[in-house]
């Protein structure tokens, strides 16, 4: 009987040792883990690249709104360096007319099957377009792919003169 009053308080202790460490614990702070972030005329993200079977590597993909491009490399962990930069004309693949203020938005998406879908929504046209990033059939560097352009609403309208 002796030991069996000693678990039960043993038990009882536990239980009031967990709750009241569980209730006065501070409050978490949980680090963002986007792999995006912008900086005045250019945005970066990143996600993971297939470059072979298994062999994945980090793709880089910068959006530099001074030139309307978006570039994208990969990392070579083996060498440590980047592969040559793809790129693609945005104001041509967008439609953008000169001198047209245009305001972009970047992320990526979860990788599927190891390839890191880029997201590109340009919101004053209201274009919207997924990339995806693989090596060139020559192996020197790398390409940038679009799988699908859309419209997710109409353009804005011009700003009126007074």
């Amino acid at each position: 009987m002796k030991d069996s009053g000693r678990l039960l308080w043993l038990g009882v202790g536990l239980m009031l040792g967990i709750t009241a460490a569980l209730w006065l614990r501070p409050n978490e702070i949980r680090p963002a883990l986007a792999g995006n972030d912008r900086a005045e005329d250019y945005i970066i993200s990143t996600g993971p690249v297939t470059v072979n079977v298994n062999v994945l590597a980090d793709g880089v993909w910068i959006l530099d709104y001074r030139a309307g491009k978006l570039l994208g490399t990969i990392v070579d962990r083996n060498l440590g360096k980047l592969l040559n930069w793809a790129e693609v004309d945005l104001v041509q693949e967008f439609n953008i007319p000169p001198k047209q203020n245009v305001h972009f938005l970047m992320t990526t998406g979860t990788p599927i099957a190891g390839q890191t879908a880029l997201y590109l929504a340009e919101i004053n046209s209201g274009r919207f377009g997924v990339y995806t990033m693989a090596p060139r059939p020559d192996n020197r560097g790398m390409m940038i792919r679009r799988h699908d352009a859309a419209q997710f609403r109409a353009p804005a309208p011009p700003p009126q003169d007074p």
